[in-house]
């Protein structure tokens, strides 16, 4: 469906060459956004289907770098973190017999006091349970704190692992090669079981069914254009045909410069001038090079 709206669309804005006369306003030539996809990983490229000229999806899998040395230290990671975390102790497990034994000291020192008051007990006993008593809820507390500092070293070491093995996830996923639009694969610079490394370059893609026309205008057409502006562009096909698409300004430079050698405006060449892009949607014979115009009277 959404191949047959652009053809659709296309038959509206495509008129054959005619016998009009049309005035020529800034010429150049048809670009489109090319991505250059590098490695993002080191090693053997395993697979690599990257073929010149086919279309391919944004994140459409196009080959793999080996990563079996990451996968290693991936397990060897979550080995770690199930050590570690079999070390963690139970807190309250492990408190449990010092609470129980505190508990019934404590039975003893009410019972002990209710005898000094009947004066049943001697001060001594009194003076020894209130000390046993004291002496076991600091020993508690001791334990407590310690148990607790252990419990957070070994869950700070835990998230360092978890860090680890996520950092390793990461480089895993990125040996995988993917296309990051949807476009057309231009150049691929790499074959399977060549050696790779982290930033060299795979393969260019770039997104064909919208391209745009690179042109100059002069500092006195600036009044003239704005940015959403509608304008009309003659393409060249051969010597003598011309097709005429409709297209929208997307995009003027802010600063102004020479004409480049190869392009032709109304003014001298040696006039500053400004960049401008035209945005058109390919109908299919779009190529990237094609020289294109603005022109007026159509």
């Amino acid at each position: 469906m959404k191949q047959l709206a652009i053809v659709l669309m296309m038959a509206l804005t495509l008129v054959s060459c005619t016998n009009n006369e049309e005035t020529t306003i800034a010429e150049g030539s048809l670009e489109a956004n090319q991505v250059i996809v590098s490695a993002e990983g080191n090693g053997r490229i395993v697979s690599f289907e990257a073929v010149e000229g086919s279309l391919v999806a944004k994140g459409q899998v196009l080959g793999e770098i080996d990563h079996q040395q990451l996968l290693l230290q991936r397990k060897q990671l979550l080995a770690s973190q199930k050590r570690v975390e079999s070390q963690k102790p139970d807190v309250q497990v492990q408190l449990a017999p010092l609470q129980d034994q505190l508990a019934t000291a404590k039975t003893e020192q009410e019972r002990i006091t209710r005898l000094f008051k009947a004066d049943a007990a001697s001060q001594k006993q009194l003076d020894d349970i209130n000390a046993q008593v004291r002496t076991m809820s600091s020993q508690l507390a001791a334990q407590r704190l310690s148990l607790e500092q252990s419990v957070q070293s070994i869950e700070s070491e835990l998230a360092s692992l978890s860090f680890q093995i996520a950092q390793l996830d990461d480089q895993i996923a990125k040996c995988t090669i993917t296309s990051p639009i949807d476009g057309v694969l231009l150049t691929s610079y790499a074959l399977a079981g060549e050696f790779t490394s982290i930033g060299r370059a795979l393969f260019t893609v770039a997104d064909l069914e919208h391209v745009y026309l690179r042109a100059y205008i002069s500092a006195d057409q600036l009044t003239t254009f704005k940015l959403g502006d509608t304008v009309t562009v003659a393409v060249d096909y051969g010597a003598s045909e011309k097709k005429f698409y409709t297209g929208t300004l997307s995009w003027i430079s802010e600063k102004a410069e020479f004409t480049p050698k190869t392009v032709q405006t109304r003014d001298e060449r040696a006039t500053l001038v400004y960049a401008i892009k035209v945005s058109l949607v390919n109908d299919g014979y779009l190529k990237l090079g094609m020289y294109g115009a603005i022109v007026e009277g159509k």
